[in-house]
Formats: structure tokens, sequence, C-alpha cells
């Protein structure tokens, strides 16, 4: 680990009561964007009994980590939602609420120090459970079809550097793009990557609109440079080497 990730993190107690019992261990690592106004508008929202939504911690803007649901009970934070053959992300994961308004209400850069105090979290979290770098993400990528937080500007490739997540930079790769609506052995195997990454995407061979949003998904994680659901070389040699990377892990 990095020295910016290595210091328990101080947290601020504000329970919610948005919780229930869990039917195992948590291995899967969420990370969200708030998405509203501001963070106190959030945080309300994190524990308010009717709006039946919550996570285990909230990050906001400044460095502060609020305290919600204890990492032993389920929070309600990935609702409908699928990685590596887990339909129900929340019995298995822990959710962090990263503050920041969002694609609705002006999606911006994460700040320096909210960044720090999520890799401290990350660090103290995976200090206390066993969750591998390959069950590091994003609410996107457990919900591709409803949702595209924590979104291209958010640093993955920093976490990955603090040991957490994976991450790869390989070299541009030739071949021809694959898209919307082709057919063949090439949008097969790049089906079978991503569910092998952890998506849900059976191989079917058709470039249909579940497999766009997926790429898409994927783009916003892994090579945010162009989020266009088009699977360009660039985007294939990144899935395959982080295949290999995930298996060397």
């Amino acid at each position: 680990m990095t020295l910016e990730s290595s210091t328990q993190p101080d947290v601020i107690e504000a329970p919610s009561p948005n919780f229930d019992a869990r039917t195992g261990p948590p291995d899967i690592l969420v990370m969200h964007y708030t998405g509203m106004q501001s963070g106190p508008a959030a945080l309300e929202r994190l524990r308010d009994p009717a709006s039946k939504v919550s996570a285990h911690y909230m990050v906001e803007e400044d460095g502060r980590i609020f305290h919600l649901v204890p990492e032993e009970r389920r929070a309600w934070h990935a609702g409908v939602s699928f990685w590596r053959g887990v339909r129900d992300v929340n019995s298995r994961s822990i959710g962090i609420e990263i503050v920041n308004p969002g694609s609705e209400f002006g999606y911006r850069p994460f700040p320096d120090a909210q960044i720090r105090a999520v890799l401290k979290l990350t660090d103290s979290i995976r200090n206390r459970w066993t969750i591998p770098n390959g069950n590091i993400v994003g609410h996107s990528d457990v919900a591709p079809a409803r949702k595209d937080d924590p979104g291209e500007l958010f640093p993955w490739k920093r976490l990955a550097q603090a040991g957490h997540g994976l991450w790869v930079d390989p070299p541009s790769a030739p071949g021809a793009p694959v898209g919307a609506g082709e057919t063949g052995a090439a949008v097969f195997a790049l089906q079978a990557g991503l569910s092998r990454l952890g998506y849900d995407c059976p191989p079917s061979g058709v470039y249909d609109p579940d497999t766009t949003t997926i790429v898409t998904a994927f783009q916003r994680h892994w090579r945010p440079e162009r989020v266009d659901g088009y699977a360009d070389g660039e985007t294939r040699a990144r899935l395959i080497a982080l295949l290999k990377a995930d298996k060397a892990t």
C-alpha cells in the first residue's frame, strides 16, 4: 500500500435505519457518487427511512467520512445488480457513497482530499474483509443499464496504484472495431471476456443493446478517455489485459 492509504481514517457516526441482515461476509466493494446537489442533502436522504436507500459510508468533498451502516449489515445501495454471479450485490458488498453532483447536477472532478479519504477508508475496509481487487467496482459496473456512477472522472487508476482494484495500460492494439448490430466470433469473444471479468453479459455472438450498455460501463471504468459503447482495439486490449491481471492476483 502507498503511504496515502495507510492511515486508519476517523469517521463521523451518522446512523441510518436503512439496513437488514447479511447472508454472508462482504467480498465486494461498490463505489458510488451521490448524484445530489449537496452532501448534506445526500446524507439526509441516506438516513431517511422513507427513502429506503443507504450505504455503509459517505465521503464528503472535504474528506470527512460519515459512517451510516455497520459493515456487518446489508445496506441498500446497489439495487438490482449483478457481479461475478452474485445477483444480490447488497448482500455481499460494502457501499461507499462519494459526494459529487453527478451527471444531473454538474458532474465534476473529485477533490484530492476526498480521494485521499476514499483510499484510507478502502484500506481500512480491506484490512477487515477479504475483498479481491477484481471485486472493487462502480455502481455502473454492477447495474450498467441503470447507473453511470461514479463515472469517468473517478480516479480508478489512482486507487489501483494504491493497491485497490484492477488497472492496466496496455499498448494500443490494432484490429477492426466491433459495434452495435454486428455478429460473429469477435462479438462472442468480447462478450465472453466481459462475462469472465464480472459483467452480466452472456455470449450470444450478437452485439445487441445490452452489450453496448455493458461496453459503455466497462469504458467508463477502464477506458474513460472515450466512452462510446464501441469496442475498438484499445477497449478489447484493455479487457484482455485486465483478465490476465485479475488471474495473476
